[in-house]
């Protein structure tokens, strides 16, 4: 009877084992260009779980089980208009899905810029971003991970983010440096669904833009932050999803960056849904863009 049990019980944890997922600290101490305030971190439970003021920046890994695993990871930066995070709707949902394809999922809890801790409030996202996609390449080994299969996947404001670490990846700011960032930010695709892109007035998210910028930034800061001015040659071949009835980010931004990648030969699929609105997620019944995530699926299958 011992022996039974105690194998029920090896497996039972064995099964556990496999199942579980982790959270790391993106950074060791005070995360930098970041002051001690002593703030609290605020998570509610609203049909989503959004989590705001974010002051210890980190990662949840879900790992697939090996027998599946692709050796691809996708590094998730969920939305919310720098204000909070839809954390589970635009992160570990997705991730937990990922996982049953073989491809592991990364959440990034990524600080935002409006936190009164911040010194830098417009650099911190995108530290937090590279941070996120090096310590992936660091523990490739131990997670099962191809280091040159690491891609970024963002919604809304966390598209903006993705689109920002694809054509700012090199992007430095003057701090304490480790091991870790030795290794590439550089990701190797994107995946933006209903992106923000531009900061330009066309097609500008205001929320987005005054959250990171501010409401009265220089037109060279706009710039800087608007991704379909900074793709080059070596921005990461990318998928991009919107509907045509989005109403708060509007389909420009998807077509602007589109027509960037275009014009400098990176390979680029757009997908456009005529219904769906903005934050459609898994998009479940809302009609043709439920098929979404299927058809990218099959475009992460055909990456060179």
């Amino acid at each position: 009877m011992k022996t039974l049990f105690s194998t029920i019980l090896f497996t039972l944890l064995g099964s556990f084992a496999m199942a579980q997922n982790y959270t790391l600290p993106l950074w060791n101490g005070t995360p930098p260009l970041q002051k001690e305030m002593n703030l609290q971190e605020d998570v509610r439970d609203e049909n989503i779980i959004r989590i705001a003021n974010v002051q210890t920046p980190t990662i949840e890994v879900y790992l697939p089980n090996k027998q599946i695993a692709t050796g691809e990871a996708v590094v998730i930066y969920p939305g919310g208009g720098y204000a909070i995070l839809a954390y589970d709707w635009e992160g570990t949902d997705f991730a937990k899905w990922l996982n049953s394809q073989g491809i592991a999922g990364i959440v990034v809890k990524y600080r935002l810029p409006i936190s009164e801790s911040l010194t830098d409030p417009k650099e911190v996202p995108l530290l937090d971003a590279q941070r996120a996609i090096r310590m992936t390449r660091a523990n490739a080994e131990a997670w099962n991970i191809d280091p040159a299969k690491v891609g970024v996947m963002g919604f809304s404001a966390g598209g903006h983010l993705a689109s920002t670490v694809s054509t700012q990846y090199d992007h430095e700011v003057d701090r304490a440096k480790d091991a870790i960032d030795a290794l590439s930010a550089r990701p190797d695709f994107s995946i933006l669904v209903y992106p923000v892109i531009s900061f330009r007035d066309a097609a500008v998210h205001s929320g987005s833009r005054k959250n990171l910028i501010g409401e009265n930034a220089s037109q060279e800061l706009q710039d800087r932050f608007s991704g379909e001015l900074n793709v080059d040659e070596n921005t990461p071949p990318t998928f991009l999803v919107h509907a045509q009835d989005d109403k708060g980010v509007p389909i420009e931004n998807s077509l602007l960056y589109y027509n960037a990648l275009n014009k400098h030969g990176i390979p680029a699929s757009l997908h456009i849904y005529p219904k769906g609105g903005h934050g459609f997620g898994f998009g479940m019944g809302k009609g043709a863009v439920e098929n979404w995530r299927s058809v990218l699926l099959d475009w992460i299958n055909h990456l060179d």
